[in-house]
């Protein structure tokens, strides 16, 4: 009666798409703060930009197996 909560892959798939997609958001929000003021690190905004589109490469790859895409 007390089994522990187990989920599924799907659901894992879609726990981990959502985190990625906040962080995705928050990255954003940053790369626009730091290019908002006057002396922004280009390196720095180079970096998190490259980290951004790692987490949409990674966040694509999890959408893919949750919708594959079938042919009809």
């Amino acid at each position: 009666m007390n089994a522990p909560f187990e989920m599924d892959t799907q659901e894992v798939l879609r726990v981990k798409l959502e985190v990625l997609r906040r962080e995705h958001r928050d990255l954003d929000d940053a790369i626009h703060a730091l290019e908002d003021t006057a002396r922004a690190d280009q390196l720095t905004v180079r970096r998190l930009k490259k980290q951004k589109l790692n987490l949409r490469d990674r966040i694509q790859i999890i959408e893919d197996r949750l919708l594959p895409d079938i042919i009809a």
